[in-house]
């Protein structure tokens, strides 16, 4: 279950990328790796990002991943990861010129993320994100 939750969190993460990555939004399958809050904030974000000409080119990377609370008996079974996001290689770009997009110097580029993981009839899906607002 751990390494499912796991596994699910990263390719979630990669499809993140191709989402923001791509103005029309149409080349993630997201949907196979995320459902419910997850997904409709991250469609939502990422076509306010589109829609101002912008997207994110580079990587994200995970680091310290850990399944914090499992629960394989309920419902819904279900887990919470948490890792370090960092983002620093993930950059905003304009969508035609491909020219950096000023951002505040304040930002956290490192964060520390909870993400809740439901097995749904399909497989498992990313449901929530989280940020801690903490550096790690």
């Amino acid at each position: 279950m751990k390494k499912a939750a796991i596994s699910t969190y990263q390719a979630y993460w990669q499809e993140m990328e191709k989402l923001y990555a791509d103005p029309t939004g149409q080349s993630s399958r997201l949907d196979q790796f995320a459902a419910s809050a997850a997904l409709k904030n991250a469609k939502a974000d990422a076509k306010r990002a589109h829609d101002r000409g912008r997207i994110y080119i580079g990587n994200v990377v995970l680091t310290n991943q850990s399944v914090t609370k499992a629960d394989a008996i309920g419902r819904v079974p279900n887990a919470t990861v948490s890792s370090c996001l960092d983002i620093s290689s993930w950059r905003t770009v304009d969508a035609d010129t491909t020219e950096p997009v000023s951002l505040p110097s304040n930002r956290l580029t490192k964060y520390l993320i909870f993400s809740t993981v439901e097995k749904y009839p399909e497989g498992w899906r990313v449901t929530s994100d989280e940020p801690q607002g903490k550096p790690c």
